[in-house]
């Protein structure tokens, strides 16, 4: 049965609940990944949602910070949850769907503003959670699988809007990309965005301190949608959709969409 799959980093799911419901009432994706939701899941303002007919959640929460939902109108079971790299996050939540898929939403670190691990905890902590990640797919290979969420990392040179003045900035430093990479070789992933949008310049995250995201169009492609290599072949149409950028009090990045038919 063919299904769309969204993902988004909301920045704040209770701050921005209009967003979300906007979202699904113009795009009625199936499936609705989100990050960095910003609550305790018991606090994630779920009512509307379910009005709209995403009466299936599986979640994982934290005050203030980090976060990870999905939200269905098609019946899931919690899969459950990895904390990467031991960093007591809530960054990964998994949900099995009926015919078996599992879907694996996840959040990896930012990583600060330096590009060196020896003065930035918070970079290392990045490497670390990836590489975690990466061995993970090492020893469970993913089948049937669809990994989807906020990388924060822009791997491809047309994934920014400068590759060389970018090079040093976190999110496209090569050392972060190669991590990245190693992560897709390992669970033999497909990136399903690029299949479909295999050529120019593609943006998900336009930053907040530019006062013309819009028309200086400084942005990256820091969310991605894979799949595993069993069912990549099953994944099409897919759309950034650039206009949420300029709603309301928007989230710095907007949703990735794909439809897969299986």
């Amino acid at each position: 049965m063919p299904f769309t799959l969204a993902t988004w980093n909301i920045n704040s799911v209770r701050l921005r609940a209009g967003l979300v419901t906007r979202l699904m009432t113009e795009e009625q994706p199936d499936i609705l990944c989100l990050q960095e939701c910003k609550s305790p899941v018991d606090l994630i303002p779920l009512a509307g949602f379910q009005a709209l007919g995403y009466r299936h959640i599986v979640a994982r929460g934290q005050k203030g910070y980090n976060g990870v939902a999905i939200l269905s109108k098609l019946p899931l079971t919690d899969a459950g949850d990895r904390d990467f790299a031991q960093l007591g996050h809530a960054r990964h939540v998994a949900a099995r769907l009926e015919n078996g898929v599992v879907i694996h939403n996840v959040y990896v670190p930012a990583g600060g503003d330096l590009p060196d691990r020896t003065v930035n905890v918070k970079f290392g902590q990045k490497l670390d959670y990836l590489t975690a990640l990466r061995d993970w797919c090492h020893r469970e290979k993913p089948e049937r699988a669809i990994l989807v969420g906020d990388l924060n990392i822009a791997p491809r040179e047309d994934d920014v809007w400068d590759h060389k003045a970018l090079l040093k900035i976190v999110s496209h430093t090569p050392i972060e990309v190669d991590h990245l990479n190693a992560v897709m070789e390992a669970g033999n992933w497909r990136c399903v965005t690029r299949a479909d949008i295999p050529a120019g310049r593609l943006y998900s995250w336009w930053s907040y301190r530019s006062a013309d995201w819009d028309g200086a169009d400084k942005g990256r492609r820091l969310d991605h949608i894979w799949a595993s290599a069993d069912i990549a072949n099953a994944a099409h149409t897919s759309r950034i959709l650039r206009p949420v950028r300029g709603w309301d009090q928007p989230s710095d990045h907007v949703p990735v969409l794909a439809t897969f038919d299986l």
